[in-house]
Parts: structure tokens; sequence; C-alpha cells
């Protein structure tokens, strides 16, 4: 889906209060810190999360906001006017759904599992484990902290170890806001990470907390490494105290 059709103003009632939410589009900031300034260890990792955790907290509470208002729309069907059909329609569709169907009870069901929240805990992870803590090329040339590809001659940066044959390049974000944007975009579309979907979604229904550790299970697909990547991820969660920021 083209950035164009993803960068849709939603007004949502959420509290009484209304709530711009803009998908996709990149916010300001403060300039990125060069985390090679840092030495390696503890001072350089309190640099990266200090960075990322807010940016990770601030995009979540985006999705919170469209979830709450979407909820609210499936358990009171009757409240859905002409106006509110268009926007869950456009929301849907910004989240690879096309063609949606209020009174379609399976596509709800679809829907809700892919507008969530990703945990702190596994953002961050990510994050560190796909950019070598900020350091790799392709965060400080392309602002890509999640190792995210493209397939358009251009659109990123040619892996230097790439097979031959292979046309991936890695994407080159504006900024590591968009980078975060995309990543969580990217889990919560892809049919690769439907496993992570569910995963997320059996926990909602059992009333647990949504934790990175668990939805890591659903991550097989985002490394050729597969359950090595898995328990790497969960290992660095473990030794950083990450699962803190999951509540």
């Amino acid at each position: 889906m083209a950035d164009s059709e993803r960068n849709k103003k939603y007004g949502l009632i959420a509290g009484g209060v209304l709530v711009l939410v803009v998908l996709g589009f990149v916010f300001g900031g403060s300039s990125v810190p060069d985390f090679k300034d840092y030495e390696a260890g503890s001072e350089r990792k309190d640099a990266f999360f200090g960075y990322f955790l807010p940016i990770i907290q601030e995009e979540n509470a985006k999705i919170a906001e469209i979830r709450e208002e979407l909820l609210a729309w499936h358990e009171d069907p009757d409240s859905i006017g002409w106006w509110d059909e268009g926007t869950i329609q456009d929301i849907a569709a910004d989240y690879g759904m096309d063609d949606f169907d209020v009174e379609d009870q399976a596509a709800w069901a679809d829907l809700l599992r892919r507008v969530d929240i990703v945990p702190p805990s596994l953002a961050l992870s990510q994050a560190a484990n796909e950019s070598a803590w900020g350091t790799s090329r392709f965060a400080t040339k392309g602002n890509n902290y999640f190792g995210q590809w493209c397939f358009e001659k251009g659109c990123g940066l040619v892996p230097n170890s790439r097979d031959a044959g292979k046309t991936h390049e890695v994407a080159d974000f504006d900024s590591p806001r968009q980078s975060v944007q995309r990543y969580m975009e990217n889990l919560n579309t892809h049919n690769a990470y439907e496993p992570l979907r569910q995963v997320r979604s059996t926990l909602r229904l059992n009333g647990q907390p949504v934790t990175g550790y668990a939805l890591a299970a659903g991550l097989g697909k985002y490394s050729e490494r597969g359950a090595e990547y898995i328990e790497e991820l969960r290992a660095m969660m473990r030794h950083n105290e990450l699962a803190k920021h999951d509540l």
C-alpha cells in the first residue's frame, strides 16, 4: 500500500475527547544520537533504550486509541453510522484488509488481531539485536533498526553480503520513528506474523498480559535462524530486564 494511502486522518472519540490519529506519518523529534559515542555496554544500552522506549510507547498509544474505538464499535454495532463505517473500512485497509464488511464477524476478529500494540520488550530487543545497538550501517545510514527489507531498486541500502541473484535491499527510512512505525505495521499485517497475532489474541481472550516474551514465539519467520533467534531475543529481554516495560 502506498504511503499516500496510509497517511489518513481518523477523528476518533475516546473518553469524550476527539483524538486525531495519523497512521504512517513521520513526526518530528529530537536528533538521533550517535550510539557509537557511548561506550559499549551499560552506557550504550541506557542511551539506546532511553531513546527508543518513548517512541515505542507513543506509537503503541496511537494504536491503542484506534483499537479502543474499534472495540466500542464491535461491541455496539447499532452505534455504527455511515461515516463510522467508512472510517472502519479505512482503518481496515491500512491494516491490509480491503473491502471490509462491518457485518462480517470473522473479518472483525481478524482486524482486532491486527490492531494491537507491540510490547516494548519485544520492540526494544529486536531493535537492539537487528541494529547492533544502533551502530549498524543500516541504522546509521538508513534509520533502519529492525532489518526490514524492500524489493524495488533504489528503495534502500544494498547489503554488502547479498547473495548472487538476490535483489532485495534494506529499507531506508526518514527517521527512527518511521522505522518503528513500519516495524509495527509489518508485525500487524504481514502473513508471516499471523502466529504472533494469534498468540497476542489468545492472551487477550484469556485476560493475560501481552508480553514480548510470549509474542516472540510468533517470530519464527522473522529470521532465518528461527528458534535460535527467538531464544536470543528472550535472553536479551531477561538480561536487560525489559519485561517491566510491558506492564
